[in-house]
C-alpha cells in the first residue's frame, strides 16, 4: 500500500463526530511546516489565503497550475495528510472537475474541498453539483486513492443571519443527502454558527459535519458536545500572520 493511500486512510479516520479534527489552514509550504510543527494531525489549504499570498483575489482567479504546484510543494514538505481547497473545481464541466482532482491527487493531496457557491452569490443547482462531485469521486477511484471529498455548501454563508432558519437547514440537508449519494465524504457548512441548528444538522446529516471558525462559532468544547467532526479556520491564520508581520515591520521602522 502506497504512502499516499495510507495517508488517505489516516485522514479519513480523523473525521469522528464529537472529536473534531481542527485544521489551522495553511497557504504555502512554510506555513504548512509551522502548523505541522505545532502538532497538527493534518494540513489543509485555504483558497482565500493561497490566492492572497500569491497576489490574487479568491474565486479561482489564482491560475490552477499555481494552485496545483502549491499543493505539491506542501505535500513534499510535511509528512502529514494534505487536503486541498479546490474551490469550485476550476472548470465549467464535471470533466474539468475530474481533471483538477486528478492533478491535485498526483500532487499529493488525500482530501479536497469542492464548493457549490458560484458567482453573484448564488448556489449551483444541486443536481449539477452532484454530477461534479461524482466526477471527482470517479477520478479518485481511477487513481486508487480513497480521496476524502468534503462537499462545501454555501447556503448559510450567503444568507443573511436572520435567514438562518429551519427552511435553510432543510435545504442544506437535502443537498447533503444528494451529495452523499454522489461520492461526498463530508459536509462543509461555512457560515453556520447557531448551536441549535448545528445540533439538528449533525443529527440528520448523512455525512460528518465540518464548520468554519468565525465570530459567533461555539467554542470547541461545545462543538464536541454537538457532534461536529471537523473545524476549519479558513483565511483566519493567514490574516493573523499578516497582521503580525505588519506590526513587526512597523515596529522595525519606528
Amino acid at each position: 500500500m502506497s504512502d499516499q493511500v495510507l495517508k488517505a486512510h489516516a485522514f479519513r479516520a480523523l473525521h469522528a463526530p464529537g472529536a473534531p479534527l481542527v485544521l489551522f489552514n495553511c497557504w504555502d509550504a512554510g506555513s504548512a511546516r509551522a502548523i505541522a510543527a505545532a502538532g497538527a494531525r493534518a494540513v489543509a489549504t485555504a483558497s482565500w489565503a493561497v490566492a492572497a499570498a500569491n497576489g490574487y483575489a479568491d474565486g479561482e482567479h489564482l491560475p490552477r497550475d499555481l494552485a496545483i504546484a502549491n499543493i505539491g510543494r506542501i505535500a513534499r514538505t510535511v509528512a502529514l495528510p494534505v487536503t486541498a481547497d479546490l474551490e469550485r473545481g476550476y472548470g465549467e464541466t464535471p470533466l474539468d472537475v475530474a481533471d483538477t482532482v486528478t492533478q491535485a491527487i498526483r500532487a499529493g493531496a488525500v482530501g479536497c474541498n469542492l464548493e457549490d457557491g458560484i458567482d453573484a452569490g448564488r448556489l449551483r443547482p444541486a443536481a449539477d453539483q452532484a454530477l461534479r462531485l461524482q466526477a471527482a469521486r470517479d477520478a479518485a477511484d481511477r487513481l486508487d486513492i480513497p480521496l476524502f471529498i468534503n462537499a462545501r455548501t454555501d447556503g448559510f454563508l450567503l444568507a443573511a443571519a436572520d435567514a438562518h432558519d429551519d427552511v435553510l437547514l432543510d435545504a442544506t440537508l437535502e443537498r447533503a443527502r444528494l451529495y452523499a449519494a454522489h461520492g461526498a465524504d463530508g459536509l462543509f457548512v461555512p457560515g453556520l454558527v447557531d448551536a441549535a441548528l448545528i445540533e439538528r444538522l449533525v443529527r440528520a446529516s448523512p455525512l460528518p459535519v465540518n464548520l468554519m471558525a468565525a465570530a459567533g462559532t461555539p467554542p470547541l468544547a461545545a462543538l464536541r458536545a454537538l457532534g461536529v467532526a471537523r473545524l476549519s479556520h479558513g483565511p483566519g491564520p493567514y490574516l493573523l500572520a499578516m497582521r503580525a508581520l505588519e506590526d513587526a515591520a512597523r515596529g522595525a521602522a519606528a
